[in-house]
């Protein structure tokens, strides 16, 4: 699930499934309603921290500005064959290893704040893990391609499955959206440490290139701790939904012996 629509999508299916199966199957719609849930709360969680912490550290300045940083951070590791560019937007910052850019938003480029050294060293980390081939990087590359094509299919397939249950059909097709969504949960998982270790590199960096005090330090990692935070919520929430929608798969199966 990549959205809060696609969750309340499959919620109208699910309820109406459930509601055909009479009481027994209320612990379910339980389930499926705390995921929702508590999901829902964690990201706005965490992406009010994020946000509110940016904000705050947008306002501290440094000597540099975020396409700066990002310049000398790729020159002190070595790397020449990579530029830095603007792209429109706010916390739209990201590496694309395609043509080997780093794409810093508008509201970090130019800004000479600590949120900016952070975002701009971070995606600083991505380039440093593609020039060294950091093996969870290219695990995760390969796996691009896959899972954009489970994604774009996977609440479909999930939807279906569940109404082929409710019409007393195989349990086979929501076998396929359970098997294309463990697909985008995996991928989940690998970002994790993609993204945790660019973290840890780029505030290695900021902490030994002197370009910022202790304080200052503390403060990116903040920042880079909060926004960490939001792949970790997103990982941990596609593994409960596929968890969910396993445990619907199985006692399908179950009821059909």
């Amino acid at each position: 699930m990549n959205s809060l629509f696609d969750s309340l999508i499959l919620a109208y299916y699910n309820t109406g499934y459930e509601s055909s199966q009479g009481y027994g199957a209320y612990s379910q719609i339980a389930w499926y309603w705390w995921i929702v849930g508590a999901s829902v709360l964690a990201s706005w969680f965490v992406s009010f921290m994020l946000r509110s912490r940016f904000e705050k550290y947008s306002q501290m300045e440094i000597p540099l500005s975020g396409k700066q940083i990002a310049e000398r951070m790729l020159e002190e590791n070595g790397i020449y064959d990579v530029t830095v560019e603007c792209t429109p937007g706010s916390l739209t910052d990201h590496y694309n290893p395609k043509d080997k850019t780093i794409n810093l938003s508008e509201t970090v480029y130019g800004a000479h704040t600590v949120a900016a050294a952070a975002v701009a060293a971070h995606e600083c980390g991505h380039a440093v893990q593609h020039a060294k081939a950091y093996h969870w990087l290219t695990m995760r590359s390969a796996l691009v391609p896959i899972v954009q094509l489970s994604s774009n299919l996977v609440q479909w397939v999930l939807m279906l499955g569940i109404i082929l249950l409710a019409a007393g059909g195989s349990p086979w097709v929501l076998g396929i959206g359970v098997a294309l969504f463990a697909l985008t949960t995996i991928f989940a998982f690998v970002t994790l440490p993609v993204e945790f270790d660019a973290s840890r590199r780029a505030l290695a960096w900021i902490q030994a290139s002197g370009v910022s005090n202790a304080i200052q330090y503390n403060q990116a990692k903040s920042a880079l701790f909060w926004a960490a935070m939001t792949y970790v919520v997103g990982a941990l929430s596609s593994l409960a939904m596929l968890l969910y929608y396993a445990m619907r798969f199985f006692s399908a199966m179950n009821d059909r012996r």
